[in-house]
């Protein structure tokens, strides 16, 4: 062991080499801002050696302006782990993409259960665009943004299948998110990953694409371990992440799927919970 780690393989005077945070409902407060307090607290932090990584379900795309507005310039996941992004070189260093004819299937499979769906899809790359299809109601986080980002409507189904896909996101008339998440999961679970990751936001995603999947990788570029990285989050999209990291924390807003699984709960994100934790370990 250097003389700059502690028994638990992070930098001196803070245990861990990694802080993982999401950002909607976690590192952001509801007016899409990050308070002064939490800087602080992660600049302290980072003060010490470790890494701050933003692990979001956003697509780059819809996560560029932010990390930008945060002067943020290290490496952040995207789009439930399938994206890379180098956010100080504007750079896409891995994307991973849905399999439209599976994800076809899948919607089929779906609707023969429930039936119709309105959807809405994010295009790969940089300047993916975010496609809003009839009756996709607009609330809420992603394409459904408080301060929404340009999306593009569409009316042929075609035009969904157009071009590389990351996700499709699912909402039907008569289901909450839990329910649809829950049908789409056990009729077409075979074929696609589906997550809840926030307030009218059900994903469908590559099969086995989870944030632990971007996380490990961009731990491995910043040599980190699960055991070295303590993550935030609040939403069922975070349960993947809690499972790699060493140590998950929930916000107190946080679904309650996730504090179910969480090491510890914390202040929402309007209270400055990430800071709360990072200023008792800093403190020792």
């Amino acid at each position: 062991m250097s003389a700059t780690e502690t028994p638990g393989g992070g930098p001196a005077g803070f245990p861990y080499k990694l802080v993982a945070t999401d950002l909607d409902g976690t590192l952001l407060r509801s007016d899409d801002t990050v308070s002064a307090r939490t800087r602080d607290a992660l600049a302290a932090a980072t003060a010490t050696g470790a890494a701050h990584l933003v692990v979001t379900g956003r697509s780059v795309a819809w996560t560029r302006h932010i990390l930008d507005d945060l002067g943020y310039d290290g490496l952040a996941v995207c789009g439930q782990g399938a994206q890379l992004y180098h956010a100080g070189e504007h750079r896409l260093l891995t994307s991973v993409t849905l399999d439209r004819q599976l994800a076809g299937l899948a919607l089929s499979k779906i609707e023969a259960e429930i039936g119709p769906l309105a959807l809405a899809a994010s295009r790969d790359g940089l300047d993916g665009e975010v496609l809003l299809g009839p009756g996709y109601r607009t609330h809420g986080d992603g394409p459904e943004s408080a301060n929404p980002l340009p999306y593009v409507p569409f009316s042929d189904p075609a035009a969904l299948w157009a071009a590389p896909l990351n996700k499709v996101y699912i909402q039907h008339p008569g289901l909450d998110d839990d329910s649809l998440a829950e049908v789409a999961r056990r009729v077409a679970g075979d074929l696609v990953g589906v997550v809840m990751a926030g307030a009218g936001i059900v994903e469908i995603l590559p099969l086995g694409l989870t944030k632990a999947t971007g996380l490990s990788l961009a731990a491995r570029r910043l040599k980190a371990t699960a055991a070295q990285t303590i993550a935030f989050g609040d939403m069922p999209n975070d349960i993947p992440m809690f499972g790699w990291a060493g140590h998950g924390v929930a916000m107190e807003n946080a679904h309650t799927a996730l504090k179910a699984v969480a090491d510890e709960v914390t202040a929402s994100n309007n209270a400055d919970g990430i800071a709360v934790v990072l200023e008792r370990l800093l403190a020792g």
